[in-house]
């Protein structure tokens, strides 16, 4: 398998990607869609995720089959098919509705810093996923998630949180997600091997 890049992400066959930005060491897998969104640094999906208007936090892990920020359809209107806004494919005296696409654009889904989002997960627009969140394969989420929290179901509610209240507040006041890669190859045998705890009273004090 290829080396990640600091230059440029490691896009992997038959992927469609639009309008969208990468940082340094980004993988997005086979398959994969991503739409009006970022990646920043370090962060990665697997194969077959669909990711649309989704801003994807650093070292944030995505697994397959995945689908983060899907758009809606205008549910108030007479119809909910898609000859209401993509126009121009059914007409050719029609125009596209931009004001709705720029209104789906606008509906942003924040995926946080060193998150992992499991298999088959489908979270909707405006979600913003926490810190160190955890969401368990199959779950739907509809609703905000905060820092460190496990989610699991249809729709997800809290399992359990990963840390206790205290730890997890250190860690994000650390935000070792913001170390340069040098300090972060420094630090790399004490993340293999040190609990959390353990690691910031290393490194927090």
């Amino acid at each position: 398998m290829p080396k990640l890049s600091p230059t440029a992400p490691l896009i992997h066959p038959d992927c469609q990607i639009n309008n969208s930005s990468f940082g340094t060491f980004c993988e997005v897998g086979r398959f994969s869609r991503v739409l009006n969104s970022t990646f920043e640094d370090y962060s990665y999906c697997d194969q077959f995720s669909d990711i649309t208007n989704t801003t994807v936090g650093k070292f944030a892990n995505i697994a397959a089959m995945t689908r983060i920020g899907p758009t809606d359809h205008p549910m108030a209107n007479a119809s909910l098919h898609h000859f209401l806004y993509r126009s121009s494919y059914y007409w050719e005296d029609a125009t596209d509705d931009d004001a709705f696409f720029q209104a789906r654009h606008a509906r942003r889904t924040v995926i946080g810093p060193d998150t992992w989002i499991g298999h088959g997960v489908i979270i909707k627009p405006d979600v913003t996923i926490g810190a160190g969140a955890v969401i368990a394969s199959g779950a739907v989420v509809t609703k905000d998630v905060p820092p460190y929290m496990i989610m699991a179901g249809l729709p997800a509610t809290p399992l359990r949180p990963r840390f206790p209240t205290a730890v997890a507040d250190r860690l994000q006041a650390l935000a070792w997600w913001d170390w340069s890669h040098e300090t972060l190859r420094h630090a790399l045998p004490d993340f293999r091997s040190l609990p959390a705890e353990a690691f910031l009273e290393k490194y927090h004090g």
